[in-house]
């Protein structure tokens, strides 16, 4: 459905810097999907550079979309990752939205880093207070690239999407379950299977209450074990050192219902790195190289 989009009155940018040849900007603009104000960040490359990167389509260039974690906001990945250096050599611009709505007046948005404010999870909330607001799903796999285009010269047509913890869940499930959306998916440090981790089900029980439906259509191992298969490859990198791996990320559940139903998935194992931006870091460039090659097609 086409959206009602006034970019006079709800697009704000806030901040802007130059970046290799390109430029980071921080934005906000009024969401009809969260009722409220929405932030996100975007780096877009040099038209030149892009040119040169071979993956400018006329005026318009490819997109991915990166989803945080656990109380971050649209700010750590632009200022942490190092992602811009890659995307301008290979003409991609990155797209960054915020992990959640923020000052909604929402009963218990703020008590806990794990529900609420910097936790949304990458859903569409159906039980109230949380349903008005948190439609982060609606949001990322539609609302935001609708009004970036309006904005920046994105080709709608090629968009992959990304992500870690928390983000690496919500790219999985919205990848698997929007696939002429996203011509590609990766994560680094996914929850894996948030129906089963401490995280997952506090989140799924406010968000969802008890119908477990829709748990399992918001898990991505439960989703792939249940016929949800993706044309592409899963592209998937996890440190050894992660805090979080046995007890929240359960990377096994992922793994095992790939190979049950014969699902491509490339898994990475990395001695000595963390959960942090750190590990982000030091494997950015293959996921940006890994997903440039995907939107080539």
């Amino acid at each position: 459905m086409a959206m009602s989009f006034d970019p006079s009155s709800r697009f704000k940018v806030r901040k802007k810097h130059r970046s290799f040849g390109g430029t980071v900007e921080y934005c906000s603009f009024s969401s009809d999907t969260c009722k409220t104000i929405m932030n996100f960040s975007i780096f877009v490359p040099s038209p030149l550079l892009a040119a040169k990167g071979g993956n400018q389509t006329a005026d318009r260039m490819p997109a991915i979309i990166w989803l945080s974690g656990l109380t971050c906001t649209e700010e750590n990945f632009m200022a942490k990752s190092g992602a811009q250096r890659v995307a301008a050599e290979l003409g991609l611009i990155l797209i960054c939205p915020d992990t959640s709505p923020r000052d909604t007046g929402t009963p218990g948005e703020n008590d806990s880093y794990d529900l609420g404010t910097g936790a949304g999870f990458y859903i569409d909330a159906t039980q109230k207070p949380w349903s008005t607001n948190y439609q982060m799903a609606s949001f990322v796999s539609s609302e935001l690239t609708e009004v970036i285009a309006t904005q920046y010269p994105v080709d709608s047509d090629k968009i992959s999407i990304m992500g870690h913890s928390m983000g690496g869940h919500g790219a999985l499930v919205l990848a698997l379950k929007n696939p002429k959306a996203f011509l590609s998916v990766s994560a680094f440090a996914p929850i894996c299977a948030p129906s089963k981790c401490p995280w997952g089900k506090k989140a799924f029980q406010a968000y969802f209450g008890s119908e477990l439906s829709l748990w399992e259509q918001n898990d991505a191992s439960t989703l792939i074990r249940k016929g949800t298969k993706p044309e592409f490859k899963i592209l998937v990198d996890q440190g050894l050192e992660d805090e979080f791996l046995s007890e929240q990320l359960l990377l096994e559940e992922l793994e095992g219902a790939c190979k049950a139903t014969k699902t491509d998935l490339i898994c990475r194992r990395h001695e000595g790195y963390d959960h942090s931006y750190y590990f982000i870091a030091s494997f950015i460039e293959d996921h940006l190289r890994f997903h440039a090659e995907n939107l080539r097609r």
